[in-house]
């Protein structure tokens, strides 16, 4: 425990020194700084905290580190955000780490659970049962079983169109939205651009509910509609999406997806860019959008993105954009292109691709 309360010392030595910035004291309780601390506590409690930056600086530092850490709040902000989020150049970020923990003991991430219920479930899989300490200790100890030579990140882009399978996390009712409100979707597969997992299955899909109708007079139907808007990547960056052409197609392909929906393909509209809303329509009598209906959008350009470099993974030639993924998708020969000198282990020394399946 005291190695590892060093080498988190020394981390933050070295993020503080090559990214924090300078802000006056003043303005740590603006909206922007509550906004970027916020994003932290639901990575770790799944939700923002309520209270002071003070107190709620040293919450998370206590249960991410077992200790709070030195200097000002503005550098203690912005190391937790680089720790959480960005990672260095040597070092991934936690939400990228904790994704390649989950991806390689369960094949799928659960990024809208609380960072101690993720460490649990790999802990009880790994070694029986849930474990105590703090949490970068923890998931430190559980990479090390899973990957000695260190955690992999190297860059990978997404193409633009590219087509992702979804399902919706929970039934969604003309009761239970609201204009304004987000909806989630869980990605069906992973997306491997190259070699690299740049998706993985459980990866959420969002979108915003732009217009809800109740059932009105003389039988006309109820309405929910969706616009999609962003799919989150392994690393935990969102990329933007839409409903296009492609996803349209893979949309009206895939047989299963009205059935999925409760309701007849008349039932459902998809409204693409010079739709009403480029979103998702449901009309019927039905009055829902159950859980796991299925979904299709695409990527609106091509985005770049840290990726885990997979070995193993099945390979095939892109698919045609009008199909309907129904598997794990590669674009290319894993690592075609790459160099040693790509792959950056935890430690930061430098080695080829791994081999062999985990």
């Amino acid at each position: 425990m005291k190695r590892m309360l060093l080498l988190v010392l020394a981390l933050f030595s070295l993020i503080l020194a090559g990214g924090a910035y300078a802000a006056d004291e003043g303005d740590i309780e603006s909206s922007v700084h509550q906004e970027s601390i916020g994003r932290v506590e639901t990575v770790i409690y799944g939700a923002p905290g309520a209270g002071g930056m003070f107190m709620r600086l040293e919450r998370i530092e206590r249960d991410l580190f077992g200790m709070e850490l030195p200097g000002s709040l503005t550098e203690r902000q912005q190391a937790l955000l680089t720790f959480v989020e960005d990672g260095t150049p040597t070092q991934p970020s936690l939400i990228f780490k904790i994704g390649v923990a989950e991806w390689i003991t369960n094949t799928q991430v659960n990024p809208s659970q609380p960072l101690s219920d993720r460490m649990a479930v790999l802990e009880i899989a790994l070694e029986g049962s849930p474990q105590m300490g703090a949490l970068s200790a923890r998931l430190e100890r559980i990479l090390a079983k899973l990957l000695p030579s260190g955690v992999i990140s190297t860059q990978a882009t997404i193409p633009a169109s590219t087509v992702i399978k979804a399902n919706f996390a929970k039934t969604l009712t003309v009761r239970s939205v609201a204009q304004g409100d987000i909806v989630e979707l869980n990605a069906a597969e992973d997306y491997i651009v190259g070699g690299v997992l740049v998706i993985a299955r459980g990866n959420r899909v969002f979108g915003e509910v732009s217009s809800v109708r109740m059932p009105r007079s003389f039988g006309r139907p109820s309405e929910i509609n969706i616009e999609f808007v962003e799919v989150e990547t392994l690393a935990g960056r969102r990329a933007p999406v839409m409903l296009g052409p492609q996803s349209q197609r893979a949309f009206e392909l895939d047989a299963g997806t009205a059935g999925a929906a409760g309701a007849s393909i008349a039932g459902l509209a998809l409204l693409g860019p010079l739709g009403l809303a480029g979103g998702f329509l449901v009309r019927g009598s039905d009055r829902q959008i159950p859980e796991g209906t299925v979904m299709y959008v695409e990527t609106k350009e091509a985005y770049t993105v840290a990726g885990y470099p997979t070995t193993g993974a099945p390979v095939s030639p892109a698919p045609s954009p009008v199909q309907a993924p129904t598997g794990g998708i590669s674009y290319s020969d894993p690592f075609a292109g790459q160099s040693p000198a790509d792959f950056v282990p935890i430690d930061g020394t430098q080695v080829p691709p791994q081999s062999g399946n985990f």
